[in-house]
């Protein structure tokens, strides 16, 4: 297949550091397509020449893994070209018609990795010149908008030009092997589908940990803040994955409309729930991996007063007939013990114990990041010399578990995450791009959370840089007898 791909934002750090590396492994793993066509667009000045000169550079910032050789940048070069744009003149969008004109490739591929201000006057501007037909689909880099409003704006204006199915919206938290997993452990294998609901589980945690506090993004992050940057979209996807029913196929909208009713299901917020069930922090001071690391507040870019959270911990529940009961607890935040992600699927105890001792319920652990695989906490009795019998001569349990390394199982690279959705983008494969009803009902749901905290800032709790978080987060759990997956 034919295809061009445009990167709108092409000297920006996505660009150089996400995307042209991932293009990259796909061209050196054989996956992407032959004959495509890489446009860069920005306003700098440059020829095709330079801007791979430029990019060349850039990407000796990758892991030396991923890092081309000189000749293998050569060659996947050769596709990469670049054309000056001011993404406010009109007329600029007609030169950009015209190159793609120059061979009409058999699919157009607009990847808007710009700020979201900009999303509405490219995709109206794209629209003017036509450049909104069937063959072109564009794809939109989060955050896509600030509350649910903005969310609402920008999707209008995108729907004006282009169909439901033309506007990829990406998280490409679900380009992660480790996620696509989580499709294929429920509706692949029949061994846990049987347990999936609330009179076995006893409740479900989501933890999306990074040990690295803001960086060089301390604007940006100061103006988003852990609600919006992960819970809204990676969190919650997650969990709609978790909870959805099983879907009638493996088709883009059958998905979607499961996750969607999974989001109108969720136990909406009140001030007071918000209050009662919803944790905010800020990191400090501390110490990470024997380094002393600054608090948010002296991080560059980062106002003195700034209220913005670096950490959210919160309990929700799944109003329906399969979940109800069950509190979800969802939990991030920067800065904190490690770089950690992981869902955990905490049992119900037997129902009726015949062996002695206190015992913990089964588990089954995903994880997600660094590593990749599963866990399942059982128990077991030892039958070795020494093991310990009560007097009724019953032997005691011990814990065990089942692992799977997914990286171990799999030896071959795998697929990274921008890798997998860039792929699926030229292909037109939807099924891990969000769909706009579902991003809107992730707004909605979060929103009462945000509206509370808007003139409400003694609720912030510090926590030292190299913890797992303020004392309440653990205080929230532990009212309902449970205690977060590192502390039992």
């Amino acid at each position: 297949m034919s295809f061009d791909l445009v990167f709108f934002g092409g000297t920006g750090d996505l660009t150089w550091r996400k995307l042209m590396p991932s293009l990259f492994q796909a061209w050196r793993h054989g996956t992407l397509p032959a004959g495509g066509r890489i446009l860069a667009v920005a306003r700098d000045d440059r020829d095709d020449a330079s801007y791979r000169a430029w990019l060349k550079d850039r990407l000796q910032e990758a892991d030396s893994a991923k890092r081309p050789s000189d000749d293998e940048f050569v060659q996947f070069s050769q596709a990469i070209h670049y054309l000056r744009m001011d993404l406010s003149q009109p007329g600029d969008y007609l030169r950009l018609k015209d190159w793609l004109a120059g061979r009409d490739a058999s699919t157009v591929v607009m990847y808007l990795a710009t700020s979201p201000h900009l999303f509405p006057v490219i995709c109206e501007q794209l629209g003017q010149v036509g450049l909104n037909h069937e063959r072109v689909r564009v794809v939109l880099e989060k955050p896509l908008g600030h509350d649910l409003a903005s969310a609402q704006e920008i999707n209008r204006a995108v729907r004006s030009v282009f169909s439901e199915r033309q506007a990829l919206r990406i998280d490409h938290y679900l380009g992660k092997p480790s996620v696509q997993n989580l499709m294929a452990l429920r509706f692949g294998n029949v061994l846990f589908e049987p347990l999936w609901r609330r009179e076995s589980i006893a409740h479900i945690q989501i933890t999306l940990a990074e040990g690295l506090g803001v960086g060089t993004r301390g604007d940006f992050y100061n103006r988003t803040g852990a609600l919006r940057d992960m819970i809204q979209n990676h969190a919650l996807q997650l969990l709609t994955m978790l909870a959805m029913e099983p879907p009638s196929s493996a088709d883009a909208d059958a998905i979607r409309d499961e996750k969607l009713k999974v989001l109108r299901s969720l136990k909406p917020f009140d001030a007071v729930s918000v209050a009662r069930d919803v944790v905010r922090g800020q990191y400090r001071a501390g110490t990470v991996a024997g380094q002393a690391v600054p608090g948010y507040l002296e991080e560059d870019k980062v106002p003195p007063d700034s209220h913005t959270e670096t950490f959210v911990a919160l309990r929700c529940e799944v109003n329906n007939w399969r979940w109800a009961g069950v509190p979800f607890y969802l939990r991030t935040g920067k800065r904190l013990a490690q770089r950690h992600s992981e869902i955990v699927i905490n049992f119900r105890p037997t129902p009726h114990p015949i062996f002695p001792g206190s015992h913990a319920p089964n588990k089954l652990v995903i994880k997600l990041q660094p590593e990749d695989g599963l866990q399942l906490h059982l128990l077991a009795a030892k039958g070795t010399v020494g093991s310990v019998f009560n007097p009724d001569g019953h032997e005691t349990l011990s814990p065990v578990s089942l692992d799977l390394d997914f990286d171990k199982a799999f030896p071959a690279e795998r697929v990274g995450a921008y890798e997998r959705m860039l792929l699926d983008a030229i292909a037109g494969r939807l099924n891990l791009f969000v769909r706009s009803d579902e991003q809107e009902q992730a707004w909605r749901w979060v929103e009462p959370v945000l509206d509370a905290w808007k003139h409400e800032h003694s609720s912030l709790k510090p926590y030292s840089a190299g913890t797992w978080g303020p004392p309440a987060a653990s205080a929230l759990i532990a009212r309902d007898g449970f205690a977060w997956s590192e502390e039992a």
